[in-house]
């Protein structure tokens, strides 16, 4: 059963956290952060950088210098508030709002959550997804100022799962179906939390995102499952085995870019392929990276123009027309890696703010500013604090 209510969460005390961080973890706790000085409306003057790393969570400038770096305790996720400015930082107690504007730091806002997982930004509105318990809280974006949380709105899944959730423009909720042991498919509710359809044959369920139209996709083991004005598209697969697990879409493109495996019993995570799920015209297709050349769930994102951007184990961007899957231009930017033992593991990562992509260089302790448009390496971190992992951009 759902249910869904309003309401508004206090910012919780630095103490709090610490506590929670040390029954969890058994590792010192965080030290108090400062309080924020800015509004919400502001931003940061320029590109924030947020990057993670064991122990430690750094936030840079458009130059790449280090403006700020705290103590974190162990594996970090973070990702994009929606708003421009502020970073969630996934904790053992929730998703710790990190404000990165002009004076960057941790807040002592959290937003409760048993497990925290995918944090989904779509417009105005994103929504957390709490692994254990299966508990969707949505906000408004624009609202956040990291001195006090926005009103949220929390929806129960049917069982606890690894799930995730997006809201579309009209205020349709998406969110996974799943329990322990597995997840089928994703079910939609209306602005009211009344389910109004569902979709079951999304095995392993994994990765969404929002295409032109405010369509949205979400990844399979066998394909894809698309949600357009009310109703569920199956896409199947070229291959009978076809695992999409991350999606990277556009609101200007109806193509969502994917990774891609089509080997069940394949060992390690080096993918060869991406795929272009076109929900628009219903195509699913496959193309080719540069023969031996792998990349990572970390090592897709979307150009200025709608390209696909791969970051390959060469150590090389390469440029994907969307359309046709053809290779458009690949230019060199850090030496050849090797691809982790563990996901967690520190391993080269791309994210890309309009005509610039920026890739962590984990061997040399670095991250690097691309130029898109030409292919020029225009900035350069000097050697981080540590080996940097996640990477969020504000």
């Amino acid at each position: 059963m759902t249910t869904t209510k309003s309401l508004r969460t206090a910012a919780l005390p630095a103490a709090l956290l610490s506590a929670a961080a040390l029954a969890l973890t058994g590792c010192a706790a965080d030290p108090s952060p400062s309080e924020p000085t800015s509004t919400a409306t502001e931003r940061a003057d320029g590109t924030r950088i947020t990057l993670t790393y064991d122990g430690g969570l750094l936030v840079l400038d458009d130059d790449l210098r280090v403006l700020t770096d705290d103590a974190v305790d162990g594996f970090t996720r973070v990702n994009p508030a929606g708003d421009g400015r502020h970073v969630l930082v996934t904790v053992p107690s929730g998703f710790r709002v990190l404000d990165t504007a002009a004076d960057p730091a941790l807040t002592d806002a959290v937003f409760p959550a048993d497990t925290g997982g995918h944090a989904v930004v779509h417009g105005d509105r994103t929504a957390l997804f709490a692994d254990g318990t299966g508990q969707v809280t949505t906000f408004d974006n624009t609202e956040l100022d990291g001195a006090e949380l926005p009103d949220t709105e929390t929806t129960e899944s049917e069982a606890a799962h690894h799930g995730v959730a997006i809201v579309l423009e009209d205020g349709t909720l998406l969110t996974t179906i799943g329990d322990e042991e597995s997840r089928s498919g994703v079910r939609a509710l209306d602005a009211d939390g009344k389910e109004t359809t569902r979709a079951e044959e999304c095995p392993n369920v994994h990765g969404e995102g929002a295409v032109q139209g405010d369509v949205a996709v979400f990844g399979c083991t066998d394909g894809a499952l698309v949600y357009d004005d009310g109703a569920f598209t199956k896409l199947d697969a070229p291959t009978e085995y076809g695992r999409t697990g991350n999606l990277f879409t556009t609101d200007t493109s109806s193509i969502a870019l994917g990774d891609y495996n089509d080997d069940p019993d394949s060992e390690g995570y080096l993918l060869h392929q991406i795929a272009l799920i076109d929900a628009a015209s219903g195509s699913y297709r496959v193309a080719d990276v540069p023969d031996g050349v792998g990349y990572t769930f970390r090592d897709l994102a979307r150009g200025p123009e709608d390209e696909a951007v791969v970051l390959g184990d060469d150590g090389a961007l390469h440029t994907f027309d969307t359309t046709s899957g053809e290779l458009l231009d690949s230019f060199p930017v850090i030496d050849p890696w090797a691809g982790p033992a563990e996901w967690q593991d520190a391993h080269p990562a791309l994210k890309v703010a309009g005509d610039v992509a920026y890739v962590t260089d984990p061997a040399e302790r670095r991250v690097h500013a691309v130029d898109l448009t030409t292919g020029e390496t225009i900035a350069s971190s000097d050697v981080l604090p540590g080996v940097p992992n996640e990477m969020a951009i504000a």
